[in-house]
């Protein structure tokens, strides 16, 4: 496929947060676009005010006649979240109309370009945005593909023209490299991240060690002279052709970029980054996360470790990027912050995500109770991951549990949230409806909450931070 050649893109699933940032790609290189999402929301809101047609209505009247009478020339874009019984996906497919994954389009978009990717379980989206942040200080031109919000420029897909081009013969790209799916499959990259390889989407993957071969595979698609930077906890076997740099908390190992001596002040984490090679050592002291979290600030050395195999970036300017990130939306985020009270929102839907984020909060906030408010998502995550999820959310002084967001899936019976907390051993530990959990708050309000979760808690965001604000 060539995109000199399209005209019209349709993207089925238009409102979901990679398909979006590639609408907006598409667009800003002139070609018409156009889509369906199932529901109105603050993305397809954005696109339309940006000029993008959007339906909300699944019906072959509703796609556009471009389809049909200019198929050579339309780009078919959907995501594997539409439903099997989709009408206009059945339609098109029937039709003869060859459909894309969203995976395969960021495939065709980066393959001549140098390409960093990041995949993992878990740290992906902040450790992409950051990168993109750092170019941005940097001043280097480049377009970030993101899964989720930048909170420094409010928005999933960053085109910085307006800087210098470190390669003269082609952009770069940033972006996160999905497991789920295998999506990442279709990705070659010139740098590529991984920061951790706990299990998930097993309902993809029929293993364990399926889903870590999954990694292998991706590792080997790095382009021929590239690099592969990963977490040190990793103990893979990775293809013996690529360069490898370890990253992470020195520790028991030796990372090649090391985070070290962190301490936190007030809100804030300080750090020093060790750099070791074959025949050097050399420590940089001082550093400031704008995150807080000591999972962030491992995030903040992968990223840094992507930008030193570029040349040309300061040091300077990369501390300045690094003190000055604000995250995505929904990664460690505070919705009210004041001497009395914390609310912070964040998008942790793995057992480690939860246990990062807590232990964070706790080494902010270690003299005060935490209360946390969880929706799991999905039916099979719940179920492959109950044990993890009990553990973490133990670790809760009040842990509130909403019923699970099913997202593509149907029930399992027997998986509920009331079976999850049956699971877990901190008396405290409830279930409750949506309506309860807003009762709760505005009932208790709790002086430091948090708000965790994949599916669609974060539509309790804005009602928590009024109950908070209507003091």
């Amino acid at each position: 496929m060539n995109l000199n050649e399209i005209k019209y893109a349709y993207f089925l699933g238009i409102g979901g947060i990679g398909m979006s940032a590639i609408a907006r790609y598409l667009k800003s290189r002139g070609i018409a676009v156009s889509g369906y999402d199932k529901t109105p929301s603050d993305l397809t809101d954005a696109l339309q005010k940006e000029g993008i047609d959007i339906t909300f209505e699944d019906s072959i009247s509703t796609l556009p006649s471009c389809i049909a009478s200019n198929a050579e020339a339309v780009l078919l874009v959907y995501t594997p979240a539409i439903p099997a019984d989709h009408i206009q996906l059945n339609h098109l497919r029937d039709s003869g109309q060859t459909l894309h994954k969203r995976s395969e389009v960021l495939g065709i978009i980066s393959k001549d370009a140098y390409c960093i990717a990041v995949a993992g379980t878990h740290g992906k989206t902040t450790t992409s945005t950051l990168i993109a942040h750092l170019l941005c200080e940097c001043n280097v031109n480049f377009a970030a593909f993101l899964g989720g919000i930048s909170a420094n420029y409010g928005t999933n897909y960053i085109n910085h023209t307006t800087g210098r081009n470190i390669f003269p013969d082609k952009p770069i790209v940033v972006l996160e490299a999905d497991e789920f799916d295998r999506s990442f499959h279709r990705l070659n990259p010139d740098t590529a991240i991984i920061t951790a390889i706990d299990p998930d989407h097993l309902d993809i993957y029929e293993n364990e060690e399926a889903f870590r071969e999954a990694f292998r595979i991706f590792a080997g698609k790095i382009k021929p002279g590239g690099q592969l930077i990963y977490h040190r906890s990793l103990q893979e076997s990775w293809p013996e052709d690529i360069r490898c740099t370890t990253y992470g908390i020195r520790a028991t190992g030796n990372p090649s970029v090391a985070c070290e001596n962190i301490i936190t002040s007030g809100d804030a984490f300080h750090f020093d980054i060790t750099i070791t090679d074959e025949n050097t050592q050399k420590t940089f002291p001082g550093w400031q996360s704008g995150l807080p979290g000591f999972h962030n600030v491992e995030n903040a050395t992968a990223a840094l470790a992507a930008c030193l195999a570029l040349p040309g970036l300061s040091e300077a300017d990369l501390r300045r990027g690094i003190s000055s990130y604000r995250g995505a939306k929904r990664r460690f985020e505070y919705v009210v912050k004041t001497t009395d009270t914390v609310v912070i929102d964040d998008y942790a839907h793995h057992p480690q995500e939860l246990n990062a984020i807590i232990g964070s909060v706790k080494a902010l906030y270690p003299n005060r109770a935490i209360t946390g408010i969880f929706q799991p998502h999905l039916f099979t995550r719940t179920r492959d991951f109950a044990d993890g999820f009990a553990e973490s959310l133990d670790k809760l002084d009040v842990p509130i549990l909403m019923d699970i967001y099913p997202a593509r899936e149907l029930p399992i019976p027997g998986i509920t949230s009331e079976w999850l907390v049956t699971k877990m051993k901190n008396p405290a530990a409830k279930r409750m409806r949506t309506d309860e959990v807003i009762n709760f708050v505005r009932n208790s309000k709790p002086s430091l909450l948090l708000i965790l979760g994949a599916g669609d808690i974060d539509r309790l965001v804005p009602v928590i931070k009024e109950i908070y604000h209507g003091n």
